[in-house]
């Protein structure tokens, strides 16, 4: 499972992979710019966001940049590729007067959600994340598939080679459903009022 089977070089194409390699596409990176999206309709006063990334994954700058620009919005990127760049990152992000946090898709920040989560919580800072779960782990909005739902896509694939399919052959699997989450708890912690419009588009609210 990876964030973009074709663009990590991975596959010859989603249909026929092709070579000894299938999995599931995640499109993570593709969401990235959505999340940005939804973050200014849930925060639409934010006029400088942070863009928090992984520099091992695929960049999204520059779709990124040009959303920023198509919604007025100033865009800070800090990046982490281990927990001590993590730590200086958050740090200055906390610092940096910043009014909302797109955190970008990345296994390593996935990892670290729950670290990510505390500081946005002390810096009383909206942001978004990745997986629909990070709202459940008290982040407080997530955008995304659900991490269980791909994983079950992988045990299929994985069962299919054990019965003796080739990898070549099996068409690389993506999620259909995306989930927008909304943690109503971390929003009161925040301070921060969610209008019933915006809730009614939500998949889960957690309340």
């Amino acid at each position: 499972m990876t964030d973009d089977m074709i663009g990590s070089g991975l596959a010859a194409s989603l249909a026929r992979p092709g070579g000894n390699t299938t999995g599931v596409s995640i499109l993570a990176s593709d969401l990235d710019v959505k999340r940005l999206e939804i973050l200014h309709e849930f925060v639409p006063q934010a006029r400088r966001i942070a863009v928090l990334a992984d520099s091992s994954t695929i960049s999204t700058r520059a779709q990124l940049t040009s959303a920023a620009r198509d919604l007025n919005v100033e865009l800070v990127r800090f990046e982490a590729g281990s927990p001590d760049e993590l730590a200086r990152a958050l740090d200055a992000l906390a610092a940096a007067k910043l009014e909302a946090v797109n955190v970008l898709a990345s296994p390593l920040l996935n990892s670290w959600r729950l670290q990510i989560i505390d500081r946005m919580h002390d810096a009383r800072l909206p942001a978004i994340y990745q997986w629909a779960e990070t709202a459940e782990d008290g982040g407080l909005l997530a955008y995304g598939p659900r991490n269980l739902l791909c994983y079950r896509h992988v045990v299929s694939l994985v069962d299919k080679i054990l019965r003796g399919a080739k990898p070549a052959d099996l068409p690389i699997e993506q999620p259909s459903k995306f989930e927008l989450a909304v943690n109503l708890k971390t929003a009161s912690a925040i301070g921060m009022t969610i209008p019933p419009t915006l809730l009614l588009r939500a998949d889960e609210v957690i309340e």
